[in-house]
């Protein structure tokens, strides 16, 4: 493996768990690690620019397309899609398939899986989830899957009831009862537990339960969003997931006028429900929803909204985006000796967000994956 060295400006910090700033120098990257100051004996390659620590998509589907798993090919190319895009640390939320082999690929993006996302029958998408017929049985499915994944499980906690016709709305999976003894199972063998919710009604039996993410969080109210920022629970805001839901109560407002109007509230409000969870201080985590309606390798679109339509800050953004969600994953940023990922622009992404899409130099584990070098 050969010595790289880079000269510029890394988002970096000195110690594990601080607070991560920008400093210029010069870093080197040797047998697979980064370091602070010129190589000892000269290096094999220079780069300049601007350094962060590679992307976290912690809503990604690595193996899932609209139509459930997708063959090892497809699958191979949607993670370098996100590698090549920057992003290098992938929380799987939920695929149907086993994709260990990820993991076994140095050239791939660092994958978290979650397993496979749990649901009960006919209430979520068809060939996603392992479905629970008995709801007392959540506990013991969602254990299952935590020793089947990496420290993290995938619960759909609302979807469409159709049962109810043209009253059909949005409606919880689980009962209260039913979500606190599974998710305190959960937590028993070391794992976390992340639910998609989308409906205001679900989010209060999620807190109470313990929850430890919110995806999407569309139907939270002022008081569960402040609850949520009080527990230190972040959400993933999937701003290009949720500019979807107009189409998706225009395709449901024939037959299901009541879900439609839900999904258009949602939708009209969406700006305004990512503010609300800024200005309570809650953590976002950045996802793209990618593997089913989005395309993998779209993190750098996902965080421009952040900052066109929600007023975040370029320099916030690339905090969220990667030593804070690394933190929250338990996963090294760029500090002394730790596997060097990261991601090397020609601009400062401080200055343009947009930067984020034209990567220079992609480094995983220390070795250099060009995308536009």
């Amino acid at each position: 493996m050969s010595t790289i060295q880079l000269r510029g400006e890394v988002l970096w910090r000195d110690a594990p768990g601080g607070q991560a700033t920008w400093v210029k120098g010069d870093f080197h990257i040797r047998d697979g690690r980064i370091f602070k100051g010129t190589p000892e004996g000269g290096a094999d390659r220079t780069l300049e620019g601007w350094a962060i620590p590679g992307l976290c998509d912690v809503h990604a589907h690595i193996g899932l397309e609209m139509s459930g798993e997708t063959s090892t090919e497809v699958a191979y190319r949607q993670a370098v899609a996100n590698r090549d895009a920057g992003t290098l640390l992938i929380r799987d939320c939920g695929t149907p398939g086993d994709t260990r082999w990820v993991q076994e690929d140095a050239s791939l993006p660092v994958l978290l899986r979650a397993g496979k996302h749990v649901a009960r029958p006919k209430r979520y998408i068809r060939g996603y989830a392992v479905e629970v017929e008995d709801v007392s049985d959540l506990p013991e499915v969602l254990v299952a899957q935590a020793h089947e994944s990496n420290g993290w499980v995938k619960i759909v906690a609302d979807w469409i009831d159709r049962s109810n016709g043209a009253d059909s709305d949005l409606e919880p999976l689980w009962p209260t009862e039913v979500l606190v003894d599974a998710i305190a199972a959960v937590h028993e063998v070391g794992a976390r537990v992340v639910a998609h919710t989308f409906a205001h009604k679900t989010v209060d039996g999620l807190l109470e339960a313990g929850i430890d993410c919110i995806e999407h969080g569309t139907g939270m109210d002022k008081d569960q969003i402040a609850e949520a920022a009080r527990r230190g629970i972040p959400v993933t805001p999937t701003m290009m997931q949720v500019g979807l839901f107009e189409e998706f109560a225009a395709q449901g407002a024939h037959k299901y006028p009541v879900y439609a109007s839900t999904m258009q509230a949602m939708f009209t409000r969406r700006v305004q429900q990512v503010r609300a969870f800024i200005d309570a201080g809650v953590q976002l985590l950045p996802g793209t929803d990618s593997g089913g309606y989005q395309e993998h390798g779209s993190l750098p679109r996902e965080l421009a909204l952040w900052q066109e339509e929600a007023g975040l800050q370029a320099e916030e953004i690339l905090d969220l985006a990667t030593w804070r969600c690394r933190d929250f994953l338990g996963v090294s940023s760029l500090e002394e000796e730790a596997q060097a990922d990261l991601v090397v622009y020609d601009l400062d992404p401080r200055k343009n967000i947009e930067v984020l899409a034209g990567a220079k130099t992609i480094i995983l584990r220390g070795d250099v994956h060009p995308h536009a070098d």
